[in-house]
């Protein structure tokens, strides 16, 4: 499974171009499903150039090294990346709907291939309009 991740606000706080504080267990959980030969990692972000460097650097220096960075092999040349479409079967990022859940819950998602409880109902319910006449929709009475 290839699982492509998020740098700024995902595994660090937003901070861009500096580099955040580390969210809890970010680095711990990718580093464990790292050790699964199930599991392949690519640092999927928006920094480039020296940005870039600096971020897969904090990772290298923490135990966390990415099979690829910014592509879907190592060896993938920059000419073939654009658009930068990655062939990934899972994305974690801290922009998805309903934001980036705590690390431990990812790692439980990943791992049992089970996923959070959809919300739908709640928010449908939220925005139905209540029942009303005609006249009462129309005048507000």
């Amino acid at each position: 499974m290839i699982i492509a991740v998020d740098f700024d606000g995902t595994i660090v706080t937003h901070e861009y171009p500096k580099i955040g504080r580390e969210l809890p267990f970010a680095i711990d959980t990718l580093k464990r499903l790292q050790q699964s030969p199930e599991y392949q990692l690519i640092l999927w972000t928006v920094r480039e150039g020296v940005e870039l460097a600096e971020a897969v650097e904090y990772c290298k220096n923490k135990g966390l090294e990415f099979y690829a960075v910014n592509s879907n092999y190592p060896e993938e040349e920059a000419e073939h990346q654009e658009p930068r479409k990655l062939k990934a079967d899972l994305f974690i990022d801290d922009r998805n709907l309903g934001g980036l859940p705590d690390w431990g819950i990812i790692y439980r998602m990943i791992t049992t291939g089970k996923h959070l409880e959809p919300i739908t109902n709640e928010i449908q319910s939220e925005y139905q309009l209540p029942k009303k006449g005609l006249f009462s929709s129309l005048f507000g009475k």
